[in-house]
């Protein structure tokens, strides 16, 4: 593995322990790793492709990579999420950088499914693969026309460049869902930033982009590892050890406990690891079969939140469950994490997402945002609508806990948690 990188991991993992938890608002942008079910379902995601060019090293005759992966899921009866990108080729000029560290296919920028190759990889070179996906069965997801970070990430790229603000991002994403509507009349839902950068220059950050385009953030909560490369001194000691880090982990989790992976997204590549290999061409058939030796079945990330649930922490068994769906879908009441928190007292920032019109809160807080250059709190907009409306008389303090409701909305006043207020709303 790159040393950068893996020292940017362990950084991460330390900086972790000493910061501050990470604080949660409620959000229309949901970080989607995993959904509340019992039921043995997992969801695999794909980054960077479609690719055309042959595994490496090439063991199946030619056959484009994308191809490989979606004949062992049809092999399996298994569904997956693709998160492609457009077309990499206007990110020059470039030059690549060390093989086998993070910027092995472009100093400057990212280049699919690598640097001069540009026309071997996404959705605007690779018409046959992006149909064979739909018709399929699986889904696409967005993860950026051109795969510029959406702001600076100075420790692993430090020399990339990024785009500078809300408005470039937003237009990249928009270009790539209006390709896909128009060209496959399919309409994207989800999107992944490039490489997880979620800071956007002026105060905003990848939640404010994906609320534009009215996407769900999709994450994962196991890294099925295709994407890392092992060093030995032969290409074949190297791939296999690829390999068995994608399959290992995966078998060792499962034998402490046959549940560990229910709900869950797994992480893989639709392409090249650092050192120009593939191990996902020949480690997900040994994953596909180890899920399925277990009883999994594996789903779109759609289908897992449709047939099971949307929430990370609340499923079929809570007894409001079908209205909670049914508001989710209009209504900011679902935490930036996918929790409902629903024992928790409502505060007045939450009870605002709650009554504000979507448009109102989101338009509103881009605006302050814009005006002022610094982040305001999730649920600004939704309060500053809600005080302008005469609705809530201290709709300005997001941290306060509600002691009491207007009695019009609520009845007599007193402390609700969030799964009252949610009960007793009639909308």
């Amino acid at each position: 593995m790159s040393l950068i990188v893996k020292a940017g991991k362990m950084g991460k993992r330390v900086l972790k322990k000493f910061l501050p938890e990470e604080k949660h608002h409620v959000s229309y942008t949901r970080r989607i790793e995993r959904v509340h079910t019992k039921d043995r379902v997992v969801a695999m995601t794909f980054d960077d492709g479609p690719m055309d060019l042959p595994s490496s090293p090439d063991k199946f005759g030619g056959r484009a990579l994308t191809d490989l992966l979606l004949d062992t899921l049809q092999e399996y009866h298994a569904l997956g999420t693709f998160d492609v990108v457009g077309d990499t080729s206007e990110n020059y000029p470039d030059m690549a950088g060390k093989s086998g560290q993070a910027d092995w296919g472009g100093v400057r920028y990212d280049h699919y499914p690598d640097i001069n190759q540009d026309g071997r990889g996404g959705v605007v070179h690779n018409d046959r693969l992006v149909r064979r996906i739909l018709h399929e069965g699986h889904q696409i997801t967005n993860h950026g026309y051109r795969h510029v970070l959406f702001g600076k990430k100075p420790f692993v790229y430090g020399k990339r460049d990024h785009f500078h603000g809300l408005d470039p991002v937003v237009a990249d994403l928009t270009r790539l869902h209006t390709l896909l509507q128009e060209t496959y009349g399919y309409t994207m839902t989800m999107g992944r930033p490039p490489h997880y950068v979620d800071k956007i220059e002026g105060g905003f950050t990848s939640y404010d982009a994906y609320d534009q385009m009215g996407y769900l953030y999709l994450a994962a909560a196991f890294d099925g590892a295709g994407w890392l490369p092992i060093h030995h001194n032969t290409v074949q000691e190297s791939l296999q050890a690829e390999i068995a880090a994608m399959v290992e982990p995966m078998k060792r989790a499962l034998e402490a406990d046959p549940d560990a992976l229910v709900g869950q997204i797994i992480f893989q590549k639709d392409g090249y690891n650092m050192s120009r290999r593939t191990p996902v061409a020949f480690g997900l058939k040994q994953q596909l079969e180890l899920l399925q030796s277990y009883g999994y079945r594996v789903v779109t990330v759609e289908q897992l939140m449709a047939d099971y649930s949307p929430f990370a922490d609340v499923g079929r068994e809570e007894p409001g469950f079908e209205k909670l769906v049914a508001l989710q879908k209009t209504r900011g009441i679902v935490f930036s994490d996918n929790r409902l928190r629903l024992d928790d007292p409502m505060t007045w920032g939450e009870l605002a997402m709650l009554l504000a019109p979507r448009a109102e809160a989101i338009g509103r807080r881009v605006a302050k945002i814009r005006e002022t250059g610094t982040p305001q709190h999730a649920n600004w907009g939704a309060m500053d609508w809600c005080a302008e409306q005469g609705i809530l008389k201290y709709a300005m303090d997001p941290d306060g806990t509600v002691s009491s409701l207007p009695s019009e909305f609520f009845g007599p006043a007193k402390d609700y948690t969030r799964r009252q207020v949610y009960a007793a709303y009639r909308g």
